[in-house]
This record gives structure tokens, C-alpha cells and sequence, in this order.
């Protein structure tokens, strides 16, 4: 009762209990506790640690009185969950400046929670930012599946996160002719996928006038297309980034490629009679001023099927390593038989299969080019995006 009377002349408003029972159901709205050791029903530590137990939504400053001055008493008393230990008889100079001690505690934690419901709205807000530009960047790309005469062009693109740094593409340059490109954009996140936007205008067939691939409307080989490229990097942009890519020619008439490796994973072609890997390796774009990028040719067959993956097909987590190289082919051997939008979601299901769930760690692209031959008519089943049709 003084100590009562003590606290309300301090200002305080106090609410009393004579049971620990009686004392967990005054204190859910409390914000200072102050409990003696011996209690009818359960102890002082007991009743802290049944307080600590209530689930409240803010911190309780808890302070044990006792007589007991034991070492031992005073580590058991804070191994409960108590703030703080005040020994009787009670001083009230230092039951003041313990209870300020609290009240400094307690506004820092207010502080703190006032914040992070600050940082929660913000959060939301860039949450709700990020999932619009991941439709923006899905629109980039906002068809997957290409049938032309005698090929039909599949392009997968996942990103990890909300936004990537993949970008994956096709477009007609000729009657006869394709474009083909697959990038990697260094880094994750917003920065990447800004990049991927701005080569994916420089790459656009949509603006011919600004498509880095052609001069005065005319195809530029594959090899000055990507230093281009480096040259655009290093003198125009002028940005910390750099990004690999792969980058083709596929003519339909003859199945002839002519491509350029630029520090990407290296494309497979794969046959009835084996699997051929593709490539020179080459710099990545953007880091080495007068890089060199020699162009590689091959003429695919009919029933072929040339892949040219990101490292985030590669570098899947499979089991206790990475799918590879070869991992990644006898995946797409049992998927052989798929095109168009089945093949999409087959590979994507199975990556995510050997990944040990739906959140794949990387950016998962891949540019799928299967060869009919000269020839063979346009497929408007594949133009319809329908999930399966047999192979040639």
C-alpha cells in the first residue's frame, strides 16, 4: 500500500494484485510490473515467466523485489524474463531512476515499433511497385512461342525475384531470316531489369530505325552486333554493369546459324545421334574496351533441336550440386517430345522439381529452336500456344 501511494504522488497509475493469478489478468494493459518474489499461488520468477507467456503486443518492463540478494537469486530472477532486481528494503530514490531506466526501455520500444509500421507500409508499397514491374518486364517478351517455315522458336524467361535480369528474344529480319538473342544482366533486382528494358529497345523489331542489329534497315552479322554492343557499354551508358549473351543468325531455308558467344553459357545443339555443345566462350559485354567477338557457323538438320540456356537453367541446385550441363540436356531429352507453351511449363516444373520447390535461386531464360526443315509449313497450333504437338 505505501509503495502504492508512493507511485501514484510519482503519477503513475497502479493497479494492484495480491496473486499472481489475479495479477496475469490486471496486466495485460501494464506496462511496468512490479512483483515481489513470494506470492500466494505461483512465485515472483513463475509469474514473469507466465507474463513473458501472454503474447502481448508490446514489451512489459518487469522488475522483481525481494530480500534475497544471493547471486545465485539474481541470475535465476533475470533468467525468468525479468528486466531488472530491486532489493528490499526499497529505496525510492532507486525505485525512481530503476523506473526511468524502464520508461527509456519502453519508449525506444515504442519507438521501434512505430517504425516498423512505417517501414511495413513502405514495404508494401514497394512491394506493390516491384509487382508491377514484373508485369511490365513479362511484357518485354509477350510472346513465347514463334512459328515460322520450317523452325519454331520457344522462349522461357522466370525471373527469381519479383524483377530479373533475363531477357530472351526473336524477331524476322528477312524472309528468310531470324534474329535470336539471350542476355544475362550482371546483378539481380531493379538495376538489372532496367538494363534488360533498354536493351530490349535496342533489340526491339518493332523500332528498326533504333534496333542495333540493323543498318539502314539491313541485318548486321551477329559478331559487329555485340560490339556494338561493347562499345555502347564502355563509352555510352557508362554503367557498373555488364552482361553475357548469346546472339544468332538462323537463316530457315537451310538451317544455317551464325552466332556469337559473349560470355554465356554455351548453346547445345541436340541430335538424334548425340549433343553437340557451341560456342567460343568470349567476354562479356560491356567490361573489356576492343573486345573481339568471332562468330561460330553450323547448319542445323531437320529434327534438331538447338538450346541456348542462362546459367540459372545450369547452375539449378539438383541434389547435392548443380544440374549442368548435362543435366540440363537429359532434362530436355524426356521432354522431347513437348513444344510451345508445354515445354515452358514442363522445364520450369521440372527445374523447380530438382530445386526442392517453386523458388528457383536464379533467373531461369533459355531460347529453344527446334528445326523442321526447308520447307515445312507454318504451325498455327504452335501460334495458338497449344501445349504438345509431335515432332517432326
Amino acid at each position: 500500500m505505501m509503495l502504492a501511494l508512493q507511485l501514484s504522488r510519482w503519477g503513475y497509475e497502479v493497479l494492484e494484485a495480491a496473486t499472481g493469478p489475479e495479477a496475469l489478468a490486471l496486466s495485460v494493459d501494464a506496462d511496468v510490473i512490479l512483483s515481489g518474489w513470494v506470492l500466494p499461488d505461483m512465485d515472483g520468477p513463475e509469474f514473469c515467466r507466465a507474463f513473458r507467456a501472454l503474447g502481448r503486443d508490446r514489451y512489459g518492463y518487469f522488475v522483481l523485489l525481494t530480500s534475497r540478494a544471493a547471486k545465485e537469486d539474481v541470475a535465476g530472477g533475470l533468467d525468468c524474463g525479468a528486466d531488472d532486481f530491486l532489493a528490499k528494503p526499497i529505496s525510492a530514490g532507486e525505485l525512481r531512476a530503476r523506473l526511468r531506466a524502464g520508461e527509456r526501455v519502453l519508449a525506444m520500444q515504442h519507438e521501434l515499433l512505430e517504425k516498423n509500421r512505417v517501414l511495413r507500409g513502405l514495404y508494401d508499397a514497394v512491394d506493390r511497385d516491384l509487382a508491377e514491374a514484373r508485369r511490365l518486364q513479362e511484357s518485354l517478351v509477350p510472346e513465347r512461342v514463334f512459328a515460322f517455315a520450317g523452325a519454331e522458336v520457344s522462349l522461357l524467361m522466370r525471373p527469381s525475384g519479383h524483377v530479373g535480369g533475363d531477357l530472351v528474344g526473336c524477331f524476322p529480319i528477312g524472309p528468310d531470316l531470324v534474329a535470336l538473342y539471350a542476355i544475362d544482366v550482371s546483378g539481380h533486382g531493379v538495376a538489372a531489369a532496367m538494363m534488360t528494358a533498354r536493351l530490349a529497345g535496342m533489340l526491339s523489331p518493332h523500332a528498326p530505325d533504333r534496333n542495333v542489329a540493323l543498318r539502314d534497315g539491313l541485318p548486321l552479322p551477329p559478331e559487329e552486333v555485340v560490339s556494338v554492343l561493347n562499345r555502347m557499354m564502355l563509352c555510352e551508358m557508362r554503367v557498373d554493369q555488364y552482361f553475357t549473351m548469346v546472339f544468332a543468325h538462323l537463316r530457315l531455308s537451310t538451317g544455317e546459324v551464325r552466332m556469337v558467344q559473349a560470355g554465356h553459357p554455351h548453346p547445345v545443339r541436340l541430335r538424334r545421334s548425340g549433343v553437340q555443345r557451341l560456342g567460343r566462350g568470349g567476354f562479356p559485354v560491356g567490361l573489356v574496351e576492343g573486345a573481339e567477338y568471332p562468330a561460330v557457323n553450323l547448319r542445323l538438320e531437320a529434327g534438331d533441336r538447338l538450346v541456348i540456356p542462362s546459367d540459372g537453367v545450369t547452375e539449378c541446385p539438383c541434389g547435392t550440386g548443380e544440374l549442368g550441363e548435362e543435366g540440363m540436356v537429359a532434362l530436355l531429352r524426356q521432354r522431347a517430345d513437348l513444344r510451345g507453351a508445354a515445354l515452358h511449363e514442363a522445364v520450369l516444373a521440372d527445374l523447380a522439381s530438382r530445386a526442392g520447390g517453386v523458388d528457383l535461386p536464379d533467373d531461369v531464360s533459355a531460347v529453344i529452336v527446334d528445326y523442321l526443315g526447308a520447307g515445312m509449313p507454318r504451325s498455327p497450333a504452335i501460334m495458338a500456344l497449344s501445349p504438345a504437338l509431335p515432332r517432326s
